[in-house]
């Protein structure tokens, strides 16, 4: 409370004050006069009620009668005085606890987690023990609450809390933190650490059990990160940091789980950071290239295309691998101005190109939430000048899998244009069989893990020989990715795979690379022939505005 409050109450306490105490000072003035006078007045009332007294006695009987009378208003107002104060310390009291305690599960809030971390470290010291600090965090709450609603959300994190509290020591510190996550404290011997450990996984068991609400069966579970008190340590953040690094990190290893903290997150999160960072420089200052991987027509041997893969070369950290920087680019929302950077220049670079080959982009299912991918993607095309019918965009089977409809309409957009598109990584199990019919897919691409190892593994020849036979009555191409070795490449064709890509066929290549391969084949458009026709183009554009 600050000053201007305190003056405040200060005020409003002297103003109430004040009529309290004048009331206080009647009533006991009218007391003390009842009791003085009390042995006399009373026989002399008695007397002038029944009319035996003088006038005099009369003045004695309303006097009398004025004491009772304040006497009795003095006893009410003290009861109304006591019933304000029992009100006054209520709402107090319950304004305090809503200062400290989430209103909805009753746990402390965020606010107070700091601070009670820190007593219970000091009583953990005096102890010779130390402290765990757990942050917890349910998987897909967000989706069961958008499916069942809030009220069901509710029902959920009061569950919740109720096992939690169940699940941890006597004495603990157990808070929400906002949303679905949690965060718990317990001093524990630090010659013990596995009953750190058994705690967690009775977490993890206890909040995977169904949650029954209205009739309701819901199940989540959730991702925990572990870390321990050290004397190293600067602050209580410092404790609640690792945690959630380590909250994170469970996360990643697939939900479900628990993770101790260990150094090396910490370091991995600062290098992800620092990526991060330069990736958005590096968008703005052009930093992000494609490269083309040879896609070959498997009966002929001819080229047919390419598939358009991003490659950073970063300034000051040298070229960067893609298994790095995408999953960061994913994470972080920005793999999409990425990708549509990459496709600019490819859509620039294939203009120079035989118009028989093809560019094929595979398109983050994070990308796939844009509901304007299409419009943004035949927005390129339009001021490139680039064919839509040259270009194949693939998705992946998972990405079917987070919003159908929403694919379904942006694969609807782009196939209204001319654009094709490519079913990629088929044969791990994530699409059904009717978005083959469903959705217009104009070709399948194998997965390479079964590719690869195609020579070696029964299953993997029976999944690939499986797909190209349902390929071919289905009337969809289909393309195998990871050819390595002339073999490999002999046994598809034999299969009936219709194109392949892979290191048997050269890495990916830069764009100078891939001009030369191509001026070496003959599969180069005349310069000033590309130059009339986009100028031709830019000539239509105009008049249409125009018009």
């Amino acid at each position: 409370m600050n000053n201007a409050e305190n003056i405040k109450t200060d005020k409003s306490s002297a103003a109430s004050g004040g009529p309290d105490r004048l009331s206080a000072l009647i009533v006991i003035f009218a007391i003390l006069m009842f009791v003085g006078t009390a042995g006399t007045v009373v026989t002399e009332a008695i007397a002038a009620l029944s009319g035996h007294g003088s006038g005099s006695d009369k003045m004695l009987v309303s006097a009398f009668l004025l004491n009772i009378a304040l006497i009795l208003f003095g006893w009410k107002r003290y009861r109304d005085l006591a019933a304000e104060v029992a009100v006054r310390k209520e709402a107090e009291e319950r304004a305090q606890k809503l200062a400290i305690t989430d209103p909805l599960t009753g746990c402390l809030n965020c606010r107070t987690l700091k601070d009670k971390t820190s007593e219970m470290i000091s009583a953990a010291r005096d102890k010779n023990k130390s402290v765990a600090f757990l942050m917890l965090d349910l998987d897909k709450f967000k989706y069961i609450n958008d499916l069942h609603g809030h009220s069901a959300g509710d029902a959920i994190l009061k569950a919740v809390v109720e096992r939690v509290s169940r699940s941890l020591p006597t004495h603990h510190i157990l808070a929400r933190l906002g949303g679905d996550e949690f965060a718990c404290a317990m001093i524990f011997d630090p010659d013990r650490p596995e009953m750190v450990a058994r705690v967690a996984e009775d977490l993890i068991d206890n909040i995977s059990e169904p949650v029954v609400d209205n009739g309701l069966h819901m199940e989540v579970t959730v991702s925990i990160g572990v870390a321990l008190y050290d004397e190293g340590f600067s602050s209580v953040d410092t404790l609640i940091r690792r945690a959630d690094i380590a909250m994170y990190s469970a996360k990643k290893q697939g939900r479900n789980r628990f993770c101790w903290f260990d150094i090396a997150m910490e370091n991995e999160l600062q290098t992800r950071s620092m990526i991060e960072s330069s990736m958005r420089q590096g968008i703005q200052a052009g930093e992000f290239a494609p490269c083309y991987e040879q896609q070959v027509d498997l009966a002929t041997g001819n080229l047919t295309g390419f598939e358009v893969q991003p490659r950073w070369n970063s300034p000051t950290q040298g070229p960067v691998s893609p298994e790095i920087f995408i999953p960061i680019a994913e994470e972080n929302g920005i793999i999409g101005d990425i990708s549509l950077n990459v496709m600019r220049q490819a859509f620039e670079d294939a203009k120079l190109w035989d118009p028989a080959l093809t560019l094929s982009f595979n398109i983050s299912p994070i990308q796939f939430q844009d509901r304007w991918l299409a419009q943004k993607i035949v927005k390129l095309l339009v001021e490139t000048g680039f064919p839509p019918n040259r270009l194949e965009i693939e998705i992946a089977e998972s990405t079917l899998l987070d919003d159908i409809v929403l694919a379904q309409s942006i694969l609807g957009s782009l196939t209204n244009q001319g654009i094709r598109i490519a079913l990629g990584s088929f044969g791990v199990g994530y699409s059904s069989l009717a978005h083959l019919h469903t959705l217009p897919f104009g070709r399948i691409k194998i997965n390479r893990s079964h590719v690869t190892s195609i020579l070696e593994n029964p299953g993997s020849a029976q999944i690939v020989n499986a797909i190209a036979k349902m390929g071919k009555s289905l009337g969809i191409p289909i393309t195998a990715d990871g050819i390595e070795d002339e073999a490999i490449e002999d046994k598809l064709r034999k299969i009936g795979c219709v194109t392949g890509q892979g290191w048997h066929y050269g890495h990916p290549l830069s764009n100078d690379q891939t001009h030369k391969v191509l001026a070496e084949r003959s599969l180069l458009v005349d310069k000033a022939e590309n130059d009339a026709q986009d100028a031709g183009a830019n000539g239509v554009k105009t008049e249409r505005k125009a018009g």
